[in-house]
């Protein structure tokens, strides 16, 4: 079979070349491809549709393309199936003849020159063994082709024919190129997957591939003159091979949406009418010239049913509504008693549970502090008129009653040198820095050279103690009794030096001063011997009302006679101890300063010990001394008479009462009688206080509580307990429960 197929070549072609040299023979040959075609479409409608056959075919077409590229026949088919493309109402038989000729000229040129052994310019085919096949298939088509040949010559020996009727082409639509996989949602039961023949997928369109050298109308003979059967399906792989990868598709990639449950309205879908195969083959072939439809005007993608929503929930129902539902019971009718009804079930537990959380807070909060308060007169007035002091004419003077108040003064109140005077604040400074017990010696004091050099200026008339030297020593109580009865100025630095040194004692004596209030005062040194230390009388009685109440001091400042450690005596400068309950204190005299003396008496009134403190500066009546002891006697005498005592209270008297905060109230009451040290026309305060510690919420009748205190609250005030008149019991539950604040 494959020499017969041989020998037909070679006859062909001789008759091809005798066919150009006159010019017609592209001509002549249109009708006969013509009716090969119309031999094709007759061929595939008979062609089995089975898979096997289908892959035969292709295989076929594929060896014919590569066997039969010289041959006439194929040229002819080339040329015939150029024409079918370009037929329509532009296009006519001369345009595909003057086109044709070129392509098989060079078809013909190229055959001619190529070996049998040579492979096709196609390349090499991936299953030459079908060539059998394929010599097979196109034995009978060409055969008929011969035939018609012979028939037209010899009708019109001339050379002339009749044109023959244009083919019609029918164009394929084109599947539209997707740039990636797309997704068609709910399309009901149509399957994309499996398109009926001829409905416009790659598959199944019935294309071949022409490797022959002719150019653009080898791609067209892939069709026409492949010899395999129009419309057959051909393998994706070789089905349609593009001229050039410019105009090679991709194809159409689509998913199907697989619904989780059965649509509510499932459509029936609608397959498209099959497209016959032949147009498909002829429409598959590119056409020189022709405009290429878009995506958009061969296809349309499959519309999507309607798709149903999901019903959206409705709003929650009234709780009422819901249980009559749930009941199968319908709501009772409103009514103001039933919402009043409900109300109350809805809020009285809650109502409840705030009410217990309030009371067990109440009850576990703690309870206010107690306090006690007075209820009787803060103040009381003696009753007479003021008293007026017998005082000097010159100078300055001031008189108080200890911790009851002032009693008179005279002269005014200004900064003046007090001499001596300053040692008193020596004394109080040193027992402040150094506290000593009465009748203890306190600590031993070395005696330094300096110490023992300043004794010797006694011969100069200074005051000190010339009985010490160095190496000795000297016990507190001593010391301090050298300054304030022989008015020793040399133990007076010896003490600042003890304590740290002169610069810093004096410091810490204007500091004490400030202290208590003494502002009127200044000290420059520890003696008072430097005319620039000054101050008042009303500022050296502050300092008196302090010295009295150290007991450590008095002892040794009421004492006349003081004997120092060698066994020498030394006599008070104060003339007024002892005479009159005087407890001395301190004198002070310099020719600038004159007579300056500090001094304290004490008087028993009303069972109370009652302590007069005064101060009289700058008496220059000579002898100082002597003056300044004088008038001061006489005015400490005046001062004692005037004291007086008075009944303020008497015993159980209710002066006050226990708060404990929460309304209740304790009665308090004074456990003897309040009597009030004064003079006339003084009025005394009166205070209640606490012991100091806390008051309990629950005691006994007759629990002292506090003190009252008549008086300035400074040392010779008057204080008197006081003790609760009935029992105090801790408050109740109900009392808690309803307290405020």
């Amino acid at each position: 079979m494959g020499a017969g197929a041989g020998g037909a070549v070679h006859e062909d072609t001789h008759a091809l070349q005798e066919d150009t040299r006159s010019g017609d023979a592209v001509t002549d040959q249109i009708p006969a491809a013509t009716e090969a075609v119309s031999a094709d479409t007759n061929a595939t409608d008979e062609a089995p549709s089975d898979a096997t056959a289908d892959a035969d075919a292709d295989e076929a077409v594929d060896a014919d393309g590569t066997s039969g590229t010289s041959g006439p026949d194929a040229r002819a088919a080339e040329a015939a199936t150029e024409a079918d493309a370009v037929t329509g109402p532009e296009a006519d038989t001369g345009s595909v003849a003057a086109e044709a000729v070129p392509h098989d000229t060079a078809g013909r040129t190229e055959g001619s020159q190529r070996e049998p052994g040579d492979e096709p310019l196609g390349g090499p085919r991936d299953e030459p063994a079908d060539a059998t096949a394929d010599a097979t298939t196109d034995k009978a088509p060409r055969e008929d082709r011969d035939e018609a040949e012979d028939r037209d010559e010899s009708a019109d020996p001339d050379g002339e024919r009749p044109a023959p009727d244009q083919a019609t082409a029918v164009f394929r639509a084109l599947p539209p190129h997707v740039d990636q996989p797309t997704t068609t949602l709910k399309l009901g039961d149509r399957d994309t997957r499996n398109p009926a023949p001829g409905a416009g997928t790659d598959s199944a369109l019935g294309t071949g591939t022409g490797t022959g050298t002719g150019g653009a109308g080898a791609v067209a003979a892939s069709g026409a003159g492949s010899g395999r059967a129009p419309g057959a399906p051909t393998d994706a792989a070789t089905s349609r091979t593009p001229a050039s990868p410019s105009v090679e598709r991709e194809q159409e990639r689509t998913s199907k949406f697989v619904a989780l449950k059965p649509l509510d309205e499932p459509s029936t879908p609608r397959r498209p009418a099959p497209t016959p195969s032949w147009a498909a083959d002829a429409a598959d072939a590119p056409v020189p010239g022709a405009r290429t439809a878009g995506p958009a005007e061969t296809s349309a993608l499959p519309v999507a049913s309607p798709e149903r929503t999901t019903q959206q929930p409705l709003p929650p129902r009234p709780p009422l509504d819901l249980l009559a539902e749930l009941t199968n019971t319908p709501p009772p009718r409103e009514t103001p008693l039933r919402t009043a009804a409900r109300r109350v079930k809805i809020w009285t537990p809650l109502v409840l549970l705030l009410v217990i959380v309030f009371a067990v807070a109440q009850f576990l909060r703690p309870l206010p502090e107690p306090s006690l308060v007075l209820t009787a007169k803060s103040t009381y007035a003696f009753q007479g008129e003021d008293i007026a002091l017998p005082w000097p004419e010159e100078g300055q003077g001031w008189m108080d009653v200890n911790g009851v108040g002032t009693m008179d003064e005279f002269g005014e109140q200004k900064p003046v040198p007090i001499g001596s005077v300053a040692k008193a604040m020596t004394a109080y400074v040193i027992l402040k820095e150094h506290p000593l017990k009465p009748g203890a010696d306190g600590a031993s004091i070395p005696v330094d050279a300096k110490a023992e050099q300043e004794g010797g200026l006694d011969a100069e008339g200074e005051s000190t103690l010339n009985t010490l030297k160095e190496g000795d020593k000297i016990t507190q109580k001593d010391a301090i009794a050298a300054i304030m009865i022989p008015s020793a100025n040399n133990i007076a630095r010896l003490l600042a030096r003890w304590d740290s040194s002169e610069k810093e004692f004096v410091e810490k004596m204007n500091e004490a001063a400030k202290d208590l209030g003494m502002k009127n005062t200044t000290y420059t040194d520890p003696s008072g011997l430097k005319e620039t230390t000054v101050s008042s009388a009303e500022d050296q009685v502050k300092l008196g009302n302090a010295l009295v109440r150290m007991k450590a001091l008095t002892d040794i400042t009421r004492l006349p006679v003081w004997t120092d450690q060698t066994g020498k005596e030394w006599h008070n400068y104060n003339r007024l101890v002892p005479y009159d309950n005087a407890i001395g204190i301190k004198t002070g005299s310099t020719t600038k300063a004159g007579g300056n003396l500090l001094f304290a008496a004490t008087k028993e009134v009303g069972g109370e010990t009652a302590i007069v403190v005064g101060a009289v500066l700058g008496q220059h009546k000579p002898p100082i001394i002597d003056t300044v002891n004088a008038v001061s006697k006489t005015a400490v005498i005046a001062a004692q008479d005037a004291v007086k005592a008075s009944t303020v209270l008497k015993k159980g008297a209710v002066v006050g009462h226990v708060d404990d905060g929460l309304g209740i109230r304790t009665p308090v009451v004074v456990t003897k009688d309040v009597s009030a040290v004064g003079f006339a026309g003084h009025t005394v305060k009166l205070e209640l206080t606490g012991d100091g510690g806390e008051l309990a919420h629950q005691a006994a009748s007759g629990t002292r509580v506090g003190t009252l205190t008549v008086g300035d609250g400074e040392g010779g005030a008057i204080e008197v307990p006081v003790a609760l008149q009935d029992a105090k019991s801790e408050p109740g539950l109900g009392t808690k429960l309803t307290r405020v604040g």
